[in-house]
């Protein structure tokens, strides 16, 4: 079936957001990974399930009458799953003891199995789970979204989340699972969909799950991965028990490619990102070209220090109408002056002031996150900002937003959280 095929049959079986979503209300602080599952895991206090299940991937089963302490059937159908296109077998119960996640890497690449024996073997690490990271940009919001194994990967997530075996079910179906605090910044719709990327299809919401703090943010599994543009492998999670991860990090560094993150979760994700280490966005979708992978360390105030090769290779000034100078990625200069020219040919230059222009490359997070911001990539840019705050409708001429839109840019008062002045590349555009 082509992608528009399956985009409207998932329309067509779509059921309200109530209908098809798991909430895990423990978070990582309630502890008991070391328990049994039979007498830790999710029960009804712990996990909030609609009565209406969202319909089941191809070839579920209704499940048997006898079930697991955490509502689920002995089994092996996925309980949910709302594209047979990207369900992969079900996890089933959790037959491994939870593990801490307490350095995670990231490279430009696959690890190979080689190198993934010799970690495994270093002084101190007591387990190693390979994945696939990505950064995909959502409304301003570069998220880390992991695609993985189910059955394996839970076993490092926080709290009571690696025995709920409904929410690694609902991955398995094709769902994706983001931490809570995220479902009310992410343009998820009435029927619980969202978009990840421009190009691909619509994934649904099943589950709200806290997740591996500084490190992931939501999780999809490793066929939506593939959808989505990642790198096979280019990421570990290790676990080192009761040794410090710090005894850890050098060897570990030894054995993997130069340009390679190795970040530290202990303490470190309990009171802020390491500043000593290289932390990696490898973007995905549309605009992917225009940032490849990106490498930075952070500084105070909530800025960041992209990698200097990077900035030589990306950033630019140059002269562009309305606006004169600005600073951006190379990759959008074209379409910008475009946009801009247009305006200017439609008569609507005195609708965009120049001194109300916020820049557009600024290397930093979110504020009050760590979470990057567009601007990190010099992909989007802020237009007369007194009368465009977050939160309003704005003042923007609707006409100059169209002929944004028109040119490749998303424009942030089309958000939940709208943000007006604010318009981003969602894709590059060949201009000739």
């Amino acid at each position: 079936m082509t992608r528009a095929g399956l985009r409207g049959a998932r329309l067509r079986r779509r059921a309200p957001l109530g209908a098809a979503l798991v909430l895990i209300l423990l978070l990582s602080s309630c502890g008991g990974s070391d328990a049994d599952e039979d007498t830790a895991s999710a029960g009804a206090s712990d996990v909030a399930v609609s009565p209406t299940p969202a319909a089941p991937a191809k070839g579920a089963g209704a499940g048997k009458d006898s079930q697991d302490g955490d509502g689920s059937s002995d089994g092996e159908q996925p309980t949910v799953g709302l594209d047979p296109a990207f369900a992969v077998d079900p996890p089933g119960r959790l037959k491994d003891l939870p593990r801490t996640a307490d350095i995670l890497v990231q490279t430009q690449s696959g690890i190979p199995e080689e190198t993934l024996e010799e970690i495994r073997a270093l002084p101190g690490v007591q387990d190693v789970e390979q994945f696939s990271m990505l950064q995909v940009g959502i409304e301003n919001r570069v998220l880390n979204l992991a695609a993985v194994d189910p059955a394996t990967f839970r076993r490092f997530t926080p709290g009571q989340v690696p025995q709920s075996r409904e929410v690694w079910d609902r991955v398995a179906g094709g769902e994706l699972a983001i931490s809570p605090e995220l479902q009310k910044k992410l343009p998820i719709d009435e029927q619980g969909f969202v978009t990840l990327d421009q190009g691909s299809p619509e994934v649904h919401l099943g589950a709200l799950a806290p997740q591996i703090e500084n490190a992931v943010d939501a999780v999809v599994n490793d066929k939506w991965g593939a959808e989505l543009g990642a790198e096979p492998g280019n990421a570990l999670l290790v676990s080192t028990g009761i040794t410090a991860p710090d005894k850890v990090v050098k060897p570990l560094t030894r054995l993997l490619p130069q340009q390679t993150s190795v970040q530290r979760l202990d303490s470190v994700a309990r009171f802020g990102l390491d500043i000593n280490a290289k932390q990696t966005a490898f973007v995905v979708g549309s605009v992917s070209s225009a940032v490849g992978v990106f490498n930075y360390t952070v500084l105070g105030g909530g800025r960041i220090a992209p990698e200097p090769a990077w900035v030589r290779a990306n950033i630019t000034t140059a002269q562009v109408p309305i606006l004169g100078s600005v600073t951006c990625n190379k990759a959008i200069i074209p379409q910008l002056t475009a946009a801009l020219r247009e305006v200017v040919e439609t008569g609507l230059a005195d609708e965009i002031n120049p001194a109300e222009y916020a820049g557009c490359y600024y290397p930093r997070f979110i504020a009050g996150s760590t979470t990057l911001s567009n601007h990190s990539f010099g992909l989007a840019l802020d237009l007369n900002t007194p009368g465009n705050q977050r939160g309003t409708v704005g003042e923007m001429d609707r006409t100059v937003v169209a002929i944004f839109k028109r040119w490749g840019f998303g424009w942030g008062g089309d958000w939940r959280f709208t943000d007006p002045m604010h318009f981003e590349a969602v894709r590059i555009v060949d201009v000739r």
